[in-house]
């Protein structure tokens, strides 16, 4: 096969398009920019604590990545989270409480006002939406009530995206909830009849399971890079420069002698666009760039003995709402085994988002100390005495996907089809997770193999 692929980005995304592309054979060359690969998925240890400073972990959400997994088994072992990771807590008031789990909690919980309870009665009759960029929050206060986005939906968004859900639309950012209400015509009527349904040995395969990687989710980049092998990827790529040479691209950076390829994969974020493929018209380029990221600190807080409240959780999400310092808190030491001491704990705690990004910008002393104000109030800590105590901030932590993704789609199918062999990939669409990253680099690697 005469493919040569260019990769620009060592993120999941590039990694596991270039494994796919190893697989099937395809000569291909992975630029990175600095000398870490793997993009933010990076694991730390200590003597006594394992934590990420990027995902903290992912969800069994498709066929691709139950796949990858399963061939590479003999390099990493991907763990299952703890069974108390399906017990999810929102904050109200002056308290934890548990996100309902069935119809008896459903009908007791303080979460929700008595009139959403009753309102969700009449949810499977209303008629479904029919404005594509509708946001999250209008299509939630349309089928379920105030109450019901303000304390399951805000919270759920900024555990996922640290955003806003008058900002978010489902058709980009939720399909599969989107899709539930067109093409059933209800969210409620919509998942019993799906749960019915004859599933396909791929649905089965995305069974929504919480997972990380025994050693940390950096395992997992070690086993794809082992895979693809080092000499198939250029770390410390600075200033790469792509410009079109008749039907193919030529790609010079300050260290690499300038290299022709038939295709290249971008994984970068839009804002580096302009300068990478200098080529690429401005007013396509413009709709790409209007794409908003949140910002979000991420702090790793681990205790060698816990004096605070039981961890029989996931974690705990803190609406909007509440005007609270944080975002939300991870018990990850109860998720995941061997994360801190066994009387102790790791917590994994976001500030800012797209509605407190002052947050982001606090000097490290007033940080901590409103960390410890949260934790000492909110998780009834005795004494703030951290073990361990690491910050790691994100400029552009999370893509936004709002009304303007239409435009950006449409841009991106624009350019693709303008300049034949480009792949503009990444979190710009297809979704945030580790999964949804998984799933677009095979894609894309089966439609080049599958073009030629």
């Amino acid at each position: 096969m005469d493919n040569n692929v260019a990769i620009i980005g060592s993120g999941i995304t590039g990694l596991t398009a270039a494994y796919y592309l190893k697989k099937a054979g395809v000569r291909f060359k992975v630029f990175e920019k600095s000398e870490h690969i793997g993009g933010v998925i990076q694991s730390c240890k200590t003597d006594a604590f394992l934590y990420e400073t990027g995902p903290n972990s992912g969800v069994i959400a498709n066929a691709e990545i139950a796949d990858l997994f399963k061939e590479l088994k003999d390099d990493c072992k991907f763990e299952i989270a703890d069974h108390s990771s399906a017990r999810r807590l929102i904050w109200k008031g002056n308290r934890w409480h548990a996100l309902p789990s069935g119809l008896i909690s459903a009908v007791t919980t303080p979460l929700f006002t008595l009139s959403d309870k009753f309102r969700v009665l009449g949810e499977p009759f209303r008629k479904k939406g029919n404005n594509p960029n509708e946001t999250l929050a209008e299509l939630v206060k349309r089928r379920l009530g105030n109450s019901f986005l303000n304390y399951a939906i805000d919270p759920f968004i900024l555990g996922i995206y640290a955003g806003d859900p008058a900002y978010i639309v489902p058709k980009y950012a939720l399909p599969k909830l989107y899709n539930l209400e067109q093409d059933y015509g209800s969210f409620i009527g919509g998942a019993i009849k799906k749960r019915k349904e004859v599933k396909s040995d791929n649905d089965k395969k995305a069974t929504r399971e919480i997972f990380s990687i025994e050693g940390g989710l950096e395992q997992l980049i070690n086993a794809l890079v082992k895979n693809i092998g080092n000499k198939n990827i250029a770390t410390n790529c600075q200033n790469i420069i792509i410009t079109r040479s008749r039907n193919d691209f030529l790609i010079c950076s300050e260290i690499n002698n300038p290299e022709i390829y038939s295709h290249v994969i971008s994984t970068t974020n839009v804002n580096e666009l302009e300068l990478l493929f200098p080529f690429l018209p401005k007013i396509q380029l413009t709709s790409l760039q209007s794409l908003k990221y949140a910002k979000v600190t991420e702090i790793n807080i681990g205790f060698n003995k816990w004096d605070g409240m039981p961890l029989n959780a996931f974690g705990g999400l803190v609406p909007f709402k509440e005007n609270r310092k944080i975002l939300g808190v991870l018990f990850m030491s109860t998720l995941f085994k061997n994360r801190a001491p066994r009387d102790g704990a790791l917590l994994t705690i976001f500030v800012g988002g797209t509605r407190k990004p002052e947050m982001v910008e606090l000097s490290n002393s007033d940080l901590k100390l409103a960390i410890k104000n949260e934790l000492d109030e909110m998780m009834g800590l005795k004494s703030f005495k951290p073990d361990l105590y690491i910050t790691t901030t994100y400029n552009k932590a999370i893509a936004q996907y709002g009304k303007d993704s239409e435009e950006r789609y449409k841009s991106i199918s624009s350019l693709e089809d303008e300049f034949p062999g480009l792949y503009l990939a990444g979190s710009i669409r297809n979704g945030v997770g580790i999964a949804d990253r998984v799933k677009q680099a095979k894609d894309i690697v089966t439609m080049i193999i599958h073009k030629n």
